[in-house]
Formats: structure tokens, sequence, C-alpha cells
């Protein structure tokens, strides 16, 4: 039932800017350009979806099918997950591209490396959480669940891209080998953050969206 709902919002509800932003991840390939742009691209999809939605009445549409509200809100989960995971997987030849074409580094930012990909995860999970649980209250409500959302997140993005600016913290600017490896625990706390947020997001989704009365 639930890959028929992802079914389902792949081709009803997903605005096509969804598509578009999710092969944004090509950005990386890009000289002196900030990268924590492809985050806000991944946060900024979403919320049109979730507006196309609002407009459409997709939510509305969803309750007359014989499904439970929590196999709505596990639908809308997964498919933020696909598109923002889908967007880093679509980046990554690119990062290890980059490294060969433009050896000399990312002069905007941080470069395309361990440490960023660990910071990513950790602003998709700001994004994420705040996005769905505050939707959720109303599902309808999304403009101001997006505000609530973008905000901590671009400011987790603007300190992510200035850090690496700062002397005691080039080696999160680095691609070096030895760095990477330095880097790795970021990554590492990167994906439980944004595993225990997506599981933590869709739990209180769930108990917001069941007293919701449509």
């Amino acid at each position: 039932m639930i890959f028929n709902l992802l079914y389902k919002e792949l081709r009803l509800a997903a605005h096509p800017n969804l598509y578009i932003f999710t092969l944004l991840g090509v950005l990386v390939i890009v000289p002196a350009y900030p990268y924590g742009m492809v985050f806000l691209f991944g946060c900024l999809a979403p919320y049109l979806t979730f507006m196309y939605g609002r407009e459409t009445n997709d939510i509305y549409y969803t309750a007359l099918l014989p499904v439970q509200k929590r196999d709505t809100v596990k639908a809308k989960c997964l498919l933020m997950v696909l598109a923002q995971m889908t967007q880093l997987l679509i980046s990554l030849p690119f990062a290890v591209l980059r490294v060969h074409v433009l050896p000399n580094g990312n002069p905007a930012g941080i470069e395309a490396n361990l440490a960023y990909y660990g910071f990513g995860l950790m602003i998709y999970a700001i994004f994420n959480v705040i996005l769905l649980t505050q939707f959720f209250k109303t599902a309808y409500k999304v403009d101001k669940a997006f505000l609530l959302a973008i905000i901590p997140a671009s400011i987790a993005v603007i300190i992510m891209e200035v850090l690496v600016h700062f002397p005691g913290f080039k080696w999160l600017d680095s691609v070096a080998p030895d760095m990477m490896l330095r880097q790795l625990p970021i990554l590492a706390v990167g994906i439980i953050v944004y595993s225990i947020g997506m599981i933590t997001a869709y739990r209180v989704s769930v108990k917001r969206f069941e007293q919701v009365d449509l």
C-alpha cells in the first residue's frame, strides 16, 4: 500500500520543480559557487510540492482513499527522503570530477567533500523535522511551516560556508585523503541526525495529523 501511495506522490502530487531541483546536485561542479545552495534547493523542492498539494487538495484527496492517515504522512516523508537522497547521489560523481577538473578548491565556501555531505544531511534534517511537524498540525498551512523551517536551515548553511574560512577549520575544506578521513565523523553524525530526524518527524507528524479534522 505504501508503495502505491509513493507512486501516487511521484505521479500526481509532486510539483514538476521537485524533479528539476533534484537534478541541481550537479551544481557542485560549478567553480566559485556556494555549494550550500544545493541543500537549500533540496529544501525548496518539497515546499513547492506541499504548496502544490494544498492548491490541488491532495491531502483531502488522499484522505478519501482507503488508507490510514499515518500512511499519508509516511508517503510524504518518503517523497522528501527520495528527492533529497537522489539529489545527493546525483551530485557525487560531479563532486569527484571537480577535484580533477578544478583542483584549486572553492573560494566561495566549503568544498564538496565528506564534511560537506555530513553538514548537508544535518541541514536537511533541521528543515524536514520543522516543515513536516508544523505542516501536519493543520495539513494546510504550508507557508508558515516553510518559513519556520527555512530560517534555521539557511543559518546552518551560512555557518557551514563561513566556518571553513577560519584558520582552525581549514581541514573541513580539504579533499586530501588524510583530511577526508578526519571528516568521516561529521558524515557519520549527519547520517545519524538525518535518520533520527526523519523518524521523529514522522512520529510527531502522525500524532498531529490524526487530530486534524479534514
